[in-house]
């Protein structure tokens, strides 16, 4: 006799609606892991019960009325979730009275104010505008990444019944992606290319098609955009989807899902059952609780066999049918009218803090370099707290950088704002004052990762303010490669660089003045043996080349580095002149990389001149760099880079952060993805500066993404297909071999910086982005 498959959450819904109760302790058993997964991100551990009772009761109340989900219940679920806690957040504040929260559609998204606009995404409209049971297939494989055979209960299908419908689902979603685009009348050239896009990526074009469809595509930024985004329809689902349903904290649901026990059934599902039914509204109670009474029978007799006994799965009762057209009436519980309590008065509730705690890796943490661990603290609470104490729990391997002065603790940070630290045993322990209600607070403290630290171990945080204790564990850990932090701050900050080419081709040479603006057929330090470019004033210099920088209006220079790099193993020292002086100031390198091109080795040099650029008479105007360690001759390349972190009163609450690597990208590793841990994801535009070395402005390829989706570059030829195509930020001519590029992109749930380039070699130096923070 075969064994009966479980019901799918449509049947236990459609069974919910017709008053058993039962069936919604299923559905709690099911999905209450997740909730609490969501919830634990959102309030403190004594409320997280609370949140997931009240988000349950709420859907059986819907449910019971004719309302609520289909099939879809866990992304409903989590949206309710979500606007529970919203709604218990305002009616603490005053902001609205308890009547005005029954007023809300949970089968609407709720989007976080942090992230106003992820709805009208092209990924988000395409998915909600899928059927319910797509769209749930879609979450559980795609954005939750559980297995076909974890998901088959769910829908009433069996594993390979699952993965079907996922890959229909996924053709469906790219289908509804090129609609969404037609839908906006494109260029009269793309729209045929745009019908093409889905067979293209399922490799169904043939041979001759997909050779004009490429071309078509490689010069063609829209199209392009399309296809990397229809080609890693995934990636787009969690980066995009995930946060509109469960919200700016996805990272930390998906993560606190994949680590939660699962929940057993039994009898403690119809007890959870029963507490849900008293919760609920009066005019459901009574048609809850006769499918509720014969469960709560079966499951006693279930307790009484003897364990030595054959248990055999009894046969419920089937519900009287009546006519479909005519909804049930409840039965009152009493024939005697209710007695009427009055509400209570309302008493003021005493203000206190409420402290919100994260911590985690600043770029990232790579084996045998140095990098940076953040701790973010948040007072949500309308009082101001006790004074602070952080305990920060660094993971075996990784140790706190002693100050360069001992009388300055604020070295071990990069943004002090109050804090104060010293090392406690392989640790750190950090004082600050009390902090305001509403106020934010950012420790950041630089850290040496050995070569031996064991891969994904996390540093975690405990934080004590009085009475109040809160701690915080990183979702990212050690990691074997990736770019790790220089610098990082919060605050109303931003970022900014510019740079310049130290070679050029010769004046005499026919062409050149063109390649110089920018035109002809010769703009490549391939095509010229590059010589010394020398632009300044100073008869004392050989080689040298200005930068024009403005920062923002009443902004200050909160941090300062200077990279440079050249076509050659040995390198030294380089002059600096700031806006307003005659005489230059040699810098000499901190840290020196060298790695070998095609062409041969080159180096890059790093140096903090903070302190420099905060002593400079003037900050705005042209930066001058002079006489690096170069070499002339074919295929040769030289230049410098000022990147910076500064204040700017007319941006809001920001994310800052420096990373480098001096990563080759190219030949053997055509594509690099840099993660970006400790960024906060927010649909607001991140500023981007990128610094790259030896890009040639004739090979296309290059492509460059944070999040989703090729980006553009404010500068030179603004190709997403050919990024590094010898252009910097300050400069007006053409940089041979130096890439400085600003450009605009939304990180999305999983940030990265992902470099991709098909011909050209190229050597990653730094970036910079500053992003609005997390409200």
């Amino acid at each position: 006799m075969g064994s009966e498959s479980p019901q799918s959450d449509a049947e236990l819904l459609q069974a919910v609606r017709e008053g058993d109760a039962t069936a919604y302790g299923r559905l709690h058993e099911r999905h209450v892991a997740a909730a609490r997964a969501l919830a634990r991100q959102l309030v403190r551990r004594a409320e997280v019960d609370d949140v997931v009772a009240e988000s349950f009761t709420k859907i059986l109340d819907l449910v019971g009325r004719g309302g609520g989900p289909e099939s879809g219940f866990r992304t409903y679920l989590l949206t309710v979730v979500r606007r529970t806690v919203h709604d218990r957040s305002r009616i603490e504040s005053h902001q609205v009275t308890t009547g005005e929260v029954e007023d809300y559609d949970p089968g609407v998204p709720f989007v976080d104010p942090s992230l106003v606009g992820l709805e009208r995404s092209l990924i988000a409209r395409a998915f909600l505008s899928l059927p319910e049971r797509w769209r749930a297939v879609l979450w559980h494989i795609e954005v939750e990444r559980c297995r076909p055979a974890e998901v088959a209960p769910l829908l009433g299908l069996s594993a390979n019944g699952v993965a079907a419908l996922a890959y229909r689902a996924r053709e469906g979603l790219r289908q509804a992606y090129l609609q969404m685009h037609l839908g906006s009348p494109p260029r009269h050239d793309c729209r045929p290319v745009l019908g093409k896009m889905g067979a293209y990526v399922r490799g169904g074009l043939a041979r001759r098609d997909a050779k004009d469809f490429e071309e078509h595509v490689r010069g063609c930024e829209e199209c392009n955009g399309v296809l990397l985004e229809l080609s890693d329809v995934n990636r787009g689902l969690r980066v995009m989807v995930g946060p509109l349903i469960a919200g700016p904290l996805f990272g930390g649901y998906a993560a606190a899902l994949a680590k939660s026990a699962a929940v057993t059934g039994g009898a403690g599902g119809v007890l959870r059952a029963l507490r849900l039914v008293r919760r609920a509204p009066l005019h459901q109670q009574a048609v809850l609780a006769g499918g509720l009474a014969v469960a709560m029978a079966v499951t006693a007799g279930l307790l009484l066999v003897s364990d030595e006994k054959p248990i055999r799965k009894p046969v419920a009762a089937p519900l009287p049918e009546r006519p479909a057209s005519v909804r049930p009436v409840p039965a009152p519980l009493s024939s005697e009218e209710p007695t009427r309590v009055p509400p209570p008065s309302p008493t003021a509730r005493p203000a206190r803090p409420r402290l919100r705690a994260t911590i985690d890796a600043l770029g990232s943490l790579v084996r045998a370099r140095p990098g940076i661990v953040g701790l973010r603290l948040r007072n949500y609470g309308d009082a101001a707290s006790d004074r602070l104490t952080a305990l920060v729990d660094l993971p075996a391997g990784v140790t706190l950088i002693p100050p360069a002065r001992p009388d300055r603790h604020d070295d071990l940070a990069g943004t002090v704002d109050g804090w104060s630290c010293r090392a406690s045993g392989g640790d750190a322990r950090c004082a600050r004052a009390a902090l305001g209600a509403g106020q934010r607070t950012a420790l950041f403290l630089r850290v040496r990762v050995s070569g031996d630290a064991e891969e994904g171990a996390t540093p975690a945080a405990r934080v004590d303010a009085g009475s109040l204790h809160v701690k915080a564990r990183a979702e990212h850990g050690v990691r074997l490669a990736g770019a790790p932090a220089r610098f990082a701050t919060e605050g109303k900050v931003a970022v900014r660089a510019i740079g310049n080419s130290l070679l050029s081709c010769p004046d005499e040479l026919p062409g050149c003045p063109e390649a110089r603006r920018r035109e002809g057929g010769r703009r490549d330090n391939d095509l010229w043996p590059m010589t010394a470019l020398d632009r300044d004033d100073d008869p004392g210099t050989g080689a040298s080349s200005g930068a024009a920088l403005a920062l923002p209006k009443g902004g200050k220079v909160v941090w300062a580095g200077l990279y440079w790099s050249a076509s050659t193993a040995t390198a030294g020292p380089i002059r600096l002149r700031p806006p307003g002086r005659r005489d230059y100031v040699t810098v000499e390198p901190v840290e020196v990389a060298v790695r070998e091109l095609p062409q041969g080795p080159v180096y890059q040099s790093y140096a903090d001149v903070s302190e420099l650029v905060a002593a400079a008479p003037r900050r705005n105007g042209m930066w001058w760099a002079a006489d690096p360690a170069l070499e002339e001759g074919v295929s040769r390349h030289a230049g410098w880079s000022l990147v910076l972190v500064v204040t700017d009163p007319a941006q809001p609450y920001n994310q800052a952060v420096v990373i480098d690597a001096a990563t080759v990208v190219g030949g053997e590793a055509p594509r690099v993805r840099f993660p970006l841990d400790g960024l906060s994801p927010a649909t607001s535009p991140a500023r981007v500066e990128l610094v790259t070395w030896e890009g040639d402005a004739d090979l296309e390829g290059d492509k460059v993404a944070v999040g989703t989706g090729a980006i553009t570059p404010a500068s030179g030829d603004r190709n997403v297909a050919n990024v590094f195509d010898e252009s910097a930020t300050g400069a007006d001519e053409m940089t041979f071999g130096i890439d400085v590029d600003t450009m605009s992109a939304r990180l999305g749930a999983d940030p990265g910086l992902t470099i991709a380039t098909d011909k050209d070699v190229i050597l990653f130096g730094a970036a910079a982005l500053s992003v609005r923070a997390r409200s």
